[in-house]
Formats: structure tokens, sequence, C-alpha cells
């Protein structure tokens, strides 16, 4: 089981921290706020008050012995920047770093945090795309450029099969799977449920009410029609 350090108890920290807490993950939450960590403290494992900026108290909580430590101060940039390099300095094997700005994701990168979100920032794209294109039900990027989607079946692709669709050749995006609703009549109550077709054949045929996963670039997604 995974022990994960949370430094910084804001809405995104405390978000992060109850959900990982609640997924049986251990989870060691830290903020020099004494009301924020007593807030938190019957939900996670352990919930200290201490100034992750000193080399000593995360010594003290044995921060050390944690598989991953995400720096989610929010305010206090030169806080997270000095509690980047502790962490680092104490072999934790993956640090996440939340930066705010492009500039301050340059410099956790620079300073060795093996991945920088930016939750802000990610939620506007998400939200943009999600109006952009309203028959997208799931976004999930994969990389710099490139997302895994959850896609309404298009008018266009329903009744046709994916050798005549031509997805990678004709839009160059891969099927990863298809999402089926079926509804099975037990003694006369109708229940409904998603069959999953994992490894979509040539001969496949698109139903009407089917949910295409989809990976590919945001270009090449983003010119998918519409449903």
């Amino acid at each position: 089981m995974h022990k994960v350090a949370v430094i910084g108890l804001g809405r995104f920290g405390r978000t992060l921290a109850v959900e990982l807490a609640s997924a049986g993950v251990q989870v060691v939450a830290i903020d020099r706020n004494s009301h924020l960590v007593d807030e938190l403290k019957d939900d996670v494992d352990v919930a200290v008050r201490l100034d992750s900026t000193d080399l000593d108290a995360l010594l003290s909580q044995k921060i050390e012995d944690v598989d991953i430590c995400v720096i989610a101060i929010g305010e206090n940039f030169e806080a997270a920047i000095l509690t980047t390099v502790l962490v680092k300095k104490l072999g934790i094997p993956r640090v996440i770093c939340r930066a705010q700005t492009a500039t301050h994701a340059e410099i956790f990168s620079r300073i060795g945090a093996d991945e920088i979100i930016q939750p802000e920032t990610q939620a506007g794209v998400l939200l943009g795309r999600r109006l952009a294109n309203p028959q997208m039900d799931q976004f999930i990027q994969l990389a710099d450029g490139y997302s895994l989607i959850e896609l309404r079946a298009p008018k266009e692709f329903q009744g046709r099969s994916l050798e005549q669709l031509g997805l990678r050749t004709k839009y160059h995006v891969n099927l990863i799977a298809v999402k089926r609703p079926i509804i099975e009549n037990k003694n006369g109550v109708e229940t409904r449920r998603i069959s999953i077709i994992s490894v979509p054949r040539p001969g496949d045929v698109i139903e009407t009410d089917d949910t295409l996963v989809l990976a590919g670039s945001h270009e090449a997604l983003s010119r998918l029609p519409h449903a």
C-alpha cells in the first residue's frame, strides 16, 4: 500500500488527502495552520502541524518513508520551493508539485519535481473542451498534447463498422474501447448495465447509444464530428 504525504491543506490539498484516505491509502497530512490540521485529523492516518521548510520537523514525522509527496502549498511559493528541495533531498521516490502559474511550474521542474500539476489551468482546459464538444463525456490528459476521451457516438458513425469509419486513417485517433448500454429484463424488472467491448474489431458496428473511448492528439480529437 502506498503512503502519501500531502503538504498544504488548502481546498486542493484537503480534497486530495480525503480522497486518498477514502481509497485506503495511508496519508500524512501537513500544514502550518493548526485549524486546517484539526479539521482533517479524523479523516486521515496522520494530520500534523509543522513547518515543512524545517528539515528536522519533517524528519520527526519520518517523511522520508513515504512513497509519494504532494506539495500542495498555494499562497507561499517560497515555502513550496524550499519544501520541494528538502523532500527531494530526503530521497522520496516521487514528488508532485502544485503550480499556480506556468513560471512556477518551470521552477518546480528545474529543482527536480517529478510531476507538476496546475489544477486551475487543467480544470479550465477540461471545461473549455467540454463546452466546445458537448458530446464529450470524459477527458484525461495522457501527455503534453495528447488525451483520452469518452465520446458519445456521433450520428455519422452510427450504423457503420469500424472498418468503414477508418478512425486511424481518416481521423488519426485510436479506438480503445466501446461502452454499450444493455437493458436486461429479469422477472419483469428492467435493469441497465454497461457492456465494455475492450478489443474492438474491424467488423464491429457502432450503435446509437454507444460511447467511444478514444486516444489521440488534441488536434486530431477536436476534428471528430459532433453527436
